[in-house]
């Protein structure tokens, strides 16, 4: 839940906000949970509706995945893949909203498509169709990085 809160909201303190609300929302709904058929894809919609809440509050704010306190990535020796790796984080914060959930729920939180469209309120094939567009634009947006050097 806080990484697509944070893929999201683009803010490790808003993230553990909305995860933290969401907590709070099911333990309060804990007696009617049993009627759900899939909770985690429940819980999920309710991270990604409540992210989006809170960033449609915050429309101005405008930082980056670079900007954010979260977990210490490995120093990379080769500088060339350093770039790489941040070129990819801002071709995806430029993403569309969906776009860059269905990415992140795919790649890196590795669920199924299925799981996806149920988490998102959309088909399946809506789903591909998201991740398909945003793989693209990542790759185009390294062939033409990769072109200007």
């Amino acid at each position: 839940m806080y990484r697509l809160a944070l893929r999201i909201t683009l803010s490790s303190q808003e993230a553990e906000d909305v995860v933290q609300d969401v907590i709070i929302k099911l333990w309060k709904m804990r007696d009617t949970l049993g009627g759900i058929d899939n909770i985690e894809a429940y819980a999920l919609r309710m991270t990604r509706n409540l992210a989006l809440d809170r960033q449609r509050m915050h429309v101005n704010q405008t930082e980056s995945l670079d900007q954010l306190d979260t977990e210490p990535v490995a120093p990379v020796a080769d500088n060339d893949v350093d770039e790489r790796i941040s070129i990819v984080r801002q071709a995806m914060n430029q993403l569309p909203e969906k776009q860059r959930t269905c990415m992140q729920l795919r790649d890196f939180e590795g669920y199924s498509y299925r799981e996806i469209a149920e988490v998102l309120d959309i088909t399946e094939d809506q789903v591909k169709v998201n991740i398909f567009r945003a793989r693209q634009t990542i790759r185009t947006t390294l062939e033409t990085n990769e072109q200007n050097h």
